[in-house]
């Protein structure tokens, strides 16, 4: 009796210890949700040092930074088109000082890969950082002055489109347009973006999805064509080139972007705060003009409205995917 009276005691004792265990552990996370930032934030860019991505997220967390008044570490992550510095990211811990950025792609690799090293569930929305107009551009020798021209031309003529690789934002893009016009076209994808905009200008690339920064110069001196941007509203950088809806292609509106994640389990008043410190960012004069620049366009989400665009986007890109019948091991 004395030692079932003993156990019980014991029992209870450790009951109460484990009590005061989770409460002092909910108070610490209260507690740091309310003191954040305290330290220097990494926010990890899974691709290559003065990339499209590296630069946005150097301009927006810089101002970030000043705003949060802690620092802003960026650490490149870069290979097999972002995956592995997305995958670090899910061994962090889920404390508010770590986040990543992500393109487009990050919604293309759910498809595009049979085998991912993570999960949609291991992250969350953050912001909706930019976005990034896909414009489209063809070769000189093609016999094309409109986008509508152009695909009946590619009903009757086999077509190119490049891209920097496969899953690229162009190879999407691309391919989306040729399934939903019917068009005999080829991928083609490429090292780099240089060696494309060669060919674009010599006639052996035929068409191209892209960003304006680097082709732009290019069209305005004449050595190639813009005909559309594949964006809901014109780019306020080129006013004068249409939409792919005002050309004749109703709902055909994809961009890529730039987005931030959070490793699951972050505190969402953390997650609120940071989000509403790039919405801050992005859409100061300063930033708002760099990025402008850079060929993108301004956004600064709250975290439920990019979780909507990646799920949205998810969805479409598998569409494209299966019906191109494209796939990475």
């Amino acid at each position: 009796m004395a030692f079932t009276h003993l156990t019980s005691r014991r029992a209870a004792l450790a009951a109460a210890a484990l009590t005061t265990v989770v409460f002092t552990t909910q108070g610490w996370a209260q507690d740091n949700s309310a003191s954040w930032p305290s330290k220097a934030i990494k926010v990890t860019v899974p691709y290559t040092p003065g990339g499209s991505t590296d630069i946005v997220s150097r301009t927006v967390f810089e101002a970030v930074s000043k705003r949060l008044g802690q620092p802003v570490v960026i650490e490149n992550k870069p290979g097999a088109n972002s995956t592995i510095g997305v995958a670090q990211t899910t061994r962090a811990a889920a404390d508010g000082y770590t986040f990543v950025s992500v393109l487009a792609a990050y919604t293309v690799n759910m498809s595009l890969y049979k085998k991912l090293p993570y999960q949609p569930s291991d992250f969350v929305a953050v912001s909706h950082v930019a976005d990034l107009p896909m414009f489209l551009f063809t070769s000189n020798k093609l016999p094309v002055k409109n986008a509508k021209q152009l695909a009946e031309y590619g009903k009757k003529n086999p077509l190119n489109y490049a891209s920097s690789g496969t899953g690229a934002s162009a190879h999407m893009i691309g391919a989306r347009f040729a399934q939903e016009n019917g068009l005999n076209a080829q991928h083609v994808p490429y090292n780099g973006s240089a060696p494309i905009l060669t060919d674009l200008m010599s006639g052996q690339v035929d068409m191209l999805f892209d960003p304006a920064l680097v082709p732009m110069p290019h069209a305005k001196t004449g050595k190639i064509k813009v005909l559309a941007v594949a964006s809901k509203q014109r780019w306020v950088g080129e006013p004068d080139v249409p939409t792919m809806e005002e050309a004749g292609f109703p709902g055909f509106i994809m961009n890529s972007w730039v987005g931030v994640l959070a490793p699951k389990g972050t505190p969402q008043a953390i997650v609120d705060k940071m989000s509403q410190t790039i919405a801050e960012a992005v859409q100061s004069p300063e930033v708002r003009d760099k990025l402008t620049q850079l060929g993108f366009g301004a956004i600064g989400s709250t975290p439920a409205a990019f979780q909507q665009l990646i799920d949205q986007d998810t969805a479409m890109y598998k569409g494209v995917i299966d019906k191109a019948q494209v796939s990475i091991d």
